[in-house]
């Protein structure tokens, strides 16, 4: 066991000083023989006295059972191969010993003896853990309960326990079930009515009477809202206000008028000189509302304030599109003397229907006429008999076509 483990601790400090920093995987072999050796290092090097020969071969001494030394160039990479032919002979020479050296220290006995001493027993204490070392086991999965429904750690909660007939009967549960509809509706009518009957109040006197605003409320602000749901559209308020309104209000001259519709630009309606602004910018509908407000105050503020009056900018309308309204002609509607003249046509027209229908019975119908006469004419009735015998006697009278020669 301890020689095993020191062949393998052995093969992985050639490894991992063989193999670059940057490499994650070592060099593939370019020569099909093992690599018996690698760089030498010169703090081993200095352990060893150095060989008197300088040969590539050094065979060991007898009775003993390490292999021999052995050097080629094509156990080589292709980097050390060009670092070993650029050196001189002498230094060749010395890389040579320097590589048995410590071929010579690895195989040594006195290396796998002090291996052996201190890896031994860690070598034997792993070997054994890893036999007694078992796969690990999936985790069982736990059926979910009826307590666990709904959590985030149902698996920590567990199943259900077992039915010790310690419960409470299903007419039990009933009346628990009642009491808890009791207690919720005890809720509505703590919480709830007051609520409701504040709407009640605030719709009776509604139904009194409407007030419509004052005259000083020249802003007129519209929301959107949806019952039972939470809609994004329900931020966006809008507010409308007209320029003379606004003027009045506040003090502006006609000028100051001019220069607030400038300001607004394609926001204005020059048909019913309104100004439409919404906002939906922020999260809740007071926000929009509270930025509406302010931004109609900087521009009464700017027009009003203002020194430059821009007056040599036209206004422009191009935006406005006016709707076509047709207007109803004039010859077309009805006056005194018109509505005289209806009436006494439409009077004369009932009495002509009232006329046809008393002279009714004077008129005349065709088709009756014809019916009345088709049932008084009475034809001879002739035997069916006497029918038959004639056609049979025509049949026979028939004569029969000349015959073509």
């Amino acid at each position: 066991m301890a020689f095993t483990f020191n062949k393998l601790a052995f093969t992985a400090t050639r490894t991992s000083s063989r193999t670059p920093f940057r490499r994650k995987t070592p060099p593939p072999l370019t020569h099909p023989t093992p690599r018996h050796f690698h760089r030498p290092s010169r703090l081993l090097a200095s352990k060893a006295d150095p060989p008197s020969s300088s040969s590539s071969t050094a065979t060991p001494p007898p009775g003993s059972t390490r292999q021999p030394f052995h050097f080629d160039l094509n156990d080589l990479d292709p980097d050390e191969r060009a670092s070993y032919t650029s050196l001189s002979p002498a230094e060749q020479a010395e890389w040579r010993a320097d590589a048995q050296t410590t071929h010579d220290y690895y195989t040594g006995p006195d290396f796998a003896a002090a291996m052996s001493a201190t890896s031994g027993p860690a070598g034997q204490d792993i070997a054994r853990a890893l036999a007694l070392q078992k796969p690990p086991k999936p985790r069982p999965r736990v059926k979910q309960g009826f307590m666990a429904m709904g959590e985030e750690d149902a698996e920590n909660i567990g199943p259900d326990p077992e039915y010790e007939g310690d419960d409470v009967t299903s007419l039990g549960h009933g009346e628990l079930e009642q009491h808890r509809e009791m207690r919720e509706y005890a809720r509505l009518c703590v919480w709830e009515l007051p609520l409701l009957f504040e709407r009640y109040v605030e719709g009776k006197q509604r139904e009194a009477g409407f007030e419509p605003p004052p005259q000083h409320h020249v802003l007129r602000f519209r929301y959107t809202s949806y019952m039972g749901e939470q809609h994004p559209a329900a931020k966006k308020i809008v507010v409308e206000w007209t320029t003379r309104d606004v003027a009045r209000e506040a003090g502006l001259s006609e000028a100051q008028r001019v220069k607030l519709v400038k300001l607004v630009g394609v926001r204005y309606n020059p048909d019913t000189d309104l100004v439409k602004m919404s906002s939906e910018r922020f999260e809740t509908a007071a926000q929009n509302k509270r930025y509406l407000g302010d931004l109609v105050e900087k521009l009464i503020r700017e027009a009003k304030e203002g020194e430059d009056m821009f007056e040599d900018v036209p206004l422009d309308f191009r935006h406005h599109k006016p709707k076509k309204f047709l207007e109803f002609p004039e010859q077309w509607k009805l006056d005194k003397e018109k509505r005289q003249r209806l009436g006494e046509e439409r009077k004369q027209r009932e009495v002509l229907e009232a006329s046809k229908v008393k002279m009714g019975a004077r008129l005349i119908e065709g088709r009756e006429v014809v019916r009345e006469a088709l049932r008084a004419q009475q034809l001879p009735k002739r035997d069916e008999s006497q029918v038959l015998l004639e056609q049979q006697q025509g049949g026979r009278r028939r004569a029969a076509p000349p015959r073509l020669r």
